[in-house]
């Protein structure tokens, strides 16, 4: 469903990403995992068209993100760290806003608005302004806008920051119930959030890949926390003595 391969994302002499390639199947929940600038963020605003990549390749249910973007992206639902939202207006319009300007037919709006109302827990505040809801409601409406038009492909980065334990547990039970349905790449710090929700992992660290497999591979007779610390100190040791990694900016 979803094919990166050899990624690569410079700004100027900055490298983000290099050479990056991993596979995603269909239906499958993969956490995508790093330390703080390891380029995260800047791999999934590549996979999901909102910004070009320097090389390589990325296709989204067989579309090329770069030759054919609009195929592609219509499979697509992003919820980036900052939810995109207009503070002015209700959550109930700019859940329609945001169908109209993903294609979807008029007619399949509303039913599409009240699915994504009621999974993501926003029936009660659909006619709330979104700048005064609080941060974890603000969540779930970016959350309800990735969704709304029943793509193919998820991508979320961090869906639960600023949620109370309880929405946690909602928000992670959705993610659930979204697997097989759709493909679910979940980018988190939360270690047990991809133990719970997760098939498969790819961890990267100074825009490599340095681990991937089933989740039930990598933590057999280890905790996903100690797979995760290995695999990034031992790829610092080995960048520090053979190749020193290329310069970084924060994603």
């Amino acid at each position: 469903m979803i094919e990166v391969q050899h990624l690569t994302k410079r700004y100027g002499d900055l490298t983000a990403v290099s050479d990056i390639s991993f596979n995603v199947a269909s239906g499958q929940i993969l956490g995508f995992l790093g330390p703080n600038g390891s380029g995260k963020t800047t791999t999934m605003r590549v996979i999901t068209g909102f910004m070009p990549a320097s090389g390589g390749t990325v296709k989204v249910a067989g579309f090329d993100i770069f030759d054919q973007s609009f195929e592609a992206r219509k499979r697509i639902g992003y919820l980036p760290e900052s939810p995109p939202l207009y503070n002015d207006m209700t959550v109930s319009a700019y859940l329609r806003f945001v169908a109209r300007i993903k294609g979807m037919p008029k007619a399949t709006i509303p039913d599409a608005l009240d699915r994504a109302l009621t999974r993501c827990g926003l029936t009660k505040v659909t006619n709330r302004v979104t700048g005064h809801l609080s941060k974890g409601f603000r969540q779930r409406v970016g959350l309800a806008q990735a969704i709304i038009h029943n793509p193919e492909v998820l991508i979320l980065d961090e869906p639960t920051v600023g949620l109370d334990p309880q929405q946690i547990i909602e928000i992670r039970a959705l993610i659930r119930e979204l697997a097989g349905q759709h493909t679910v790449v979940l980018s988190t710090h939360i270690l047990p959030e991809v133990a719970q929700v997760c098939e498969k992992v790819v961890i990267i660290r100074a825009g490599r890949v340095v681990m991937e497999d089933l989740l039930v591979n990598l933590t057999q007779g280890q905790t996903l926390e100690e797979v995760f610390l290995k695999a990034i100190s031992q790829e610092e040791t080995h960048d520090e003595a053979h190749n020193p990694a290329p310069a970084e900016v924060t994603a």
